[in-house]
Formats: structure tokens, sequence, C-alpha cells
């Protein structure tokens, strides 16, 4: 997006930027889950100490008296041993700092569709900021039907984008469930920002958001999604034809349906097209005891079938790390992820016509 990287860890990036960055944030950003404001950094040694001092902040610049708040946190403190404790403290903090101020104050709950605040708490540093996404990012709005253990649509999007994949070469996605990486690849290709099949965010519940600019930025991302011609094939096919028609239905919600050639097969038996491109294959992960070993057989079969149909092409399996073994093709690279807290790996292949 053109903005600097001034920092990262583990969980994020800082940037800085404009409101109008942040709102193009939220509408192309394609693996993030939030993005927040920093609003301050304080320090507190315990609750008294965060109540203390959250109460002398500004909130009043933010917060609409008439509005809705929540907070949610990620608290490492050795006074905490509630980890809803914070939340209330930094809730009562604002909510009386907003009496003081105006006579009134805004109702506040557990939810996030509207104003949301979060505390980054560690040790005696604390971080308050204004949370402009509200519900995560990846909850984009296009999926009505998940279908069984479905893949998060940012997990999807950061698989494609470590293929990089941009549309230009046919893709093919056997054992495709619900459809999310095959229709978050026609968002990538079509050029279209994932944040326009939702309308609602967080910042539009502030007092610093500007509706006129939102509406600018908003039609301006509609106008680059015009991209529809030139985009190679996407195959998607599953064994299950209910799950291939959730995933027709998710496609036409999304708005790509036209552009995603969905069928149902044994994934040993997708039409491959004639110009080699880029396949993934997400397996399943057997969690319970003793399914791994059951599954032994479709990890080979899915050797079988990246050896024998898909010589020429970039070959991808998404799996747990357990099974990374068991198809039977050495990887020639192996990216992490953390798919819901399971250990996994995105295992390149390269498969010699």
């Amino acid at each position: 997006m053109g903005l600097p990287v001034e920092k990262t860890d583990h969980t994020g990036v800082t940037t800085r930027g404009t409101m109008h960055d942040g709102m193009k944030m939220l509408l192309w950003l394609r693996t993030g889950f939030h993005v927040h404001q920093r609003f301050a950094d304080i320090r507190a040694t315990d609750a008294d100490m965060l109540y203390a001092e959250t109460v002398r902040l500004p909130w009043e610049r933010v917060i609409p008296t008439e509005g809705c708040l929540s907070v949610v946190s990620a608290v490492d403190n050795p006074t905490i041993t509630n980890s809803m404790f914070p939340n209330v403290k930094v809730k009562d903090a604002i909510v009386d700092r907003m009496t003081k101020i105006h006579g009134s104050r805004p109702d506040s709950n557990s939810r996030a569709d509207h104003a949301v605040i979060h505390l980054f708490w560690k040790g005696d540093q604390a971080r308050l900021s204004l949370d402009f996404a509200g519900p995560k990012l990846s909850d984009r709005g296009y999926r009505r039907e998940p279908g069984k253990a479905p893949l998060r649509e940012t997990t999807a999007a950061a698989i494609l984008m470590e293929t990089g994949y941009d549309g230009s070469r046919p893709l093919v996605v056997p054992m495709c469930g619900s459809g999310t990486i095959a229709i978050e690849a026609a968002l990538m290709a079509a050029h279209r920002a994932p944040g326009l099949l939702r309308s609602r965010y967080g910042i539009q519940h502030l007092e610093t958001f500007d509706e006129e600019a939102w509406r600018d930025i908003r039609a301006e991302a509609k106008r680059d999604a015009i991209k529809t011609t030139g985009i190679a094939p996407i195959i998607a096919t599953d064994i299950d034809p209910s799950m291939v028609a959730s995933a027709g239905r998710n496609a036409r919600t999304a708005g790509v349906e036209h552009l995603i050639e969905f069928s149902t097969c044994d994934f040993a038996d997708t039409p491959m097209p004639d110009a080699p491109g880029t396949v993934i294959m997400h397996g399943e992960y057997g969690l319970r005891l003793g399914d791994a070993e059951e599954l032994a057989p479709t990890y080979a079969r899915m050797g079988d079938f990246l050896k024998q149909r898909c010589a020429g092409w970039d070959g991808y399996v998404f799996t747990a790390r357990e099974h990374a073994g068991r198809i039977g093709l050495k990887s020639a690279q192996r990216t992490p992820f953390d798919n819901a807290g399971i250990d996994c790996r995105l295992l390149r292949f390269e498969l010699y016509s």
C-alpha cells in the first residue's frame, strides 16, 4: 500500500499514516485481522494505576457520548489473575471521564459492533488503541455456509500470496471445501478490495470518523475492481456435492461466481487446463487420536496426483506439520503457518514435466 514499515513483531506491523490510509487498510488488507490506531502509551503497575492513567486521557475526542463501546485486551501483568478485570477498569475509566466532561456517558457491552478500545499491557507498559476494524477483518461477509473445519479467509489469502498467485496463470484447487481459497484468489485476480464485502466497521463509531471521505474511498475501491477479463481459469472441485453447492453460493455472495469453475469429483479426477499454473491442495488434519493413520492413504494419493497429473505445474499442499512426510514427494520449501492454533506447513513441490 506504499506505507512505511516502522516495526514488525510476531503479531503485527507498525506503520504511520493518515486516517484516510487507515480507511484504505480496512478495505484492502487481505491478511490482517485488525487496524489499531495508537491512542496513548501509559505506565501501569497494577489495575488501580491503569484506571488512574486511563481516566486522564481525552476520550471525549474520540468516543461519542451517545454511542456504545467495548474493551478487548491482551494482558501479561503479574497482578492480574482475571483476564476480564483490565477491560472493566479501562471501561470504567472511560465512562467516568466522559461523565465528568459531558454529564452523560456512552453505553458499553462485550460485542465488537461499535467503538472498540484495545488494551495491550505487558509488565508495567500499556498501550491503548482504537480498533478501526471492530469485528475481525477476516470476517469478509461472503462465507454464509462455512462447511466443516473451514480455512479462515486471511489464511487462504496468505497461502495465495506465498505462492505468488496473481491471476495470470491457471489455478486449480482440488478438495476445495467451502471454496475459500478459490474465492480469495478470484478477489485478488480481479483486484477487488475484500473489505468492500462488509458494510460496518469500528471506525464508523468514532468521533473522528469522516463519512464523506469513507464514501469516496469506497467508491474509489469499487472503480478499481473492474478487471474481469484476462484472468486465467480458476478451477475448484470437491467430492462432496453439498460442499460444491455451498462453495458456489459463497462465491456468488462474494461476486466472483463467474470467475470460478466448480465441479464435483474426486480430487484425482480434477480437470486440468492445458496451460500449466498453480495447484493448491488443502488436506484434512485428523486431529482426533487415530485419524492421522487413517488419512495416510489419502496423502499418498495426493502425492500420486501431483506427480502424475500436475507435471510442469507449481504444486502446493497446505496441512498440519505431522502430515508433511505422508505425501511421498520431497518438498522444495516448507513455509510455517499457524492455522487456528494448529502448527501447519505450506509445502511447495517442484513438479517437473
